[in-house]
């Protein structure tokens, strides 16, 4: 589904104020729960408070409740348990451990209460999801690194540096990005990183350093910005230069500010805004007892649960020319925020500034 659809999407409601509204107390509360919310995150600086907007926008006496797990699984079970007892109506969830939140969503249908994965598809008895395509995504990042490696990528070595697990989206991006690199570059390492942690992708890029020799890594498919800091940070240690293009996304600021000083090639752009719209919709919707089906044209199954209405997103790739017309255009970042002092002569050279 297109960004533009599911901006349709996201007026389709318009409001939430009639007597069809399920809530015993005549007024709805929305959980929303996140893997972490703090300012310095992802989902604090952009999810948190564009979900929050929306469902004030459809819902203006709808009560909100969003909570921070610190990446911690027992916290957000935790919260998940504390907002059923207290009488949630919907939760929207971005589960820090999809297959672990399994008996939370499960708790939550039993008691009639709706459950939206949000970006990540948690098990267990879904009612509604909404996130990026990921096999998108990993062809993106496999596509624009067998452009930059150009004539080295046919006898090359890659290095793949992989999300969790236990993150559903880690395997969908790898995958996409296999269908890509397979039988066009030799994938010389590969590692699946524990919670997408910057310091555990140092450690495995430094043993793929090591065994291969820093000067014959081509390229590195890191899955996430986050990723690719820790990636970048072993080959400064290692001393290797100049650096093999590296991939990325969630076009993170500091991500960004790699690819305009070079050290990173790109990343994905994930429109946060279209995906907190949908997710509110829907997270309405569900509580005044309506279907998906008008809202969601995809359908998608976890490992309990078949046919889970659906939105799927596009994702933007970005190299250096593209971020004034995607993330500046978009008002993501600011040409202020990206061209530090130590990056103008970078942003001049970028047609930044």
């Amino acid at each position: 589904m297109t960004i533009a659809v599911s901006l349709v999407l996201a007026l389709a409601l318009g409001g939430c104020g009639g007597s069809d509204v399920r809530s015993e107390r005549g007024s709805v509360t929305v959980g929303v729960l996140l893997p972490a919310a703090g300012a310095a995150s992802r989902t604090g600086q952009f999810d948190k408070p564009l979900i929050e907007k929306k469902l004030k926008e459809l819902c203006p006496d709808c009560r909100v409740q969003s909570t921070d797990a610190k990446d911690d699984v027992t916290v957000q079970q935790q919260q998940i348990d504390s907002m059923l007892t207290k009488g949630v109506d919907v939760l929207i969830l971005m589960a820090v451990d999809p297959k672990a939140q399994r008996s939370s969503v499960a708790a939550a249908h039993e008691q009639g209460v709706p459950v939206v994965a949000y970006d990540r598809l948690a098990e267990g008895p879904v009612s509604g999801y909404v996130t990026f395509d990921g096999a998108q995504v990993g062809r993106a990042q496999g596509e624009a690194l067998l452009r930059a490696m150009g004539a080295h990528a046919q006898d090359g070595q890659i290095v793949m540096m992989n999300g969790p697990t236990t993150d559903p989206n880690a395997g969908w991006f790898k995958r996409g990005a296999l269908s890509v690199l397979r039988g066009r570059a030799k994938i010389a390492r590969s590692y699946d990183n524990i919670d997408w942690r910057a310091g555990t992708a140092h450690t495995n890029m430094s043993g793929a350093i090591a065994a291969l020799g820093g000067e014959n890594i081509d390229g590195v498919l890191a899955a996430n910005d986050h990723l690719a800091g820790g990636v970048i940070s072993a080959f400064k240690v290692a001393g290797i230069t100049p650096l093999p293009p590296i991939t990325g996304q969630d076009a993170e600021l500091v991500g960004v500010q790699r690819i305009v000083g070079g050290e990173q090639y790109m990343t994905v752009y994930k429109p946060f805004k279209p995906e907190a719209d949908a997710a509110a919709t829907m997270a309405v919707a569900l509580a005044r007892g309506e279907k998906l089906d008008d809202l969601a044209d995809t359908r998608v199954d976890n490992a309990s649960t078949k046919d889970i209405p659906t939105v799927l997103l596009d994702p933007v790739p970005v190299t250096v020319g593209d971020i004034k017309d995607t993330l500046v255009k978009d008002g993501m970042y600011t040409i202020d925020q990206i061209c530090t002092p130590e990056l103008r002569s970078a942003c001049d050279e970028a047609g930044l500034t």
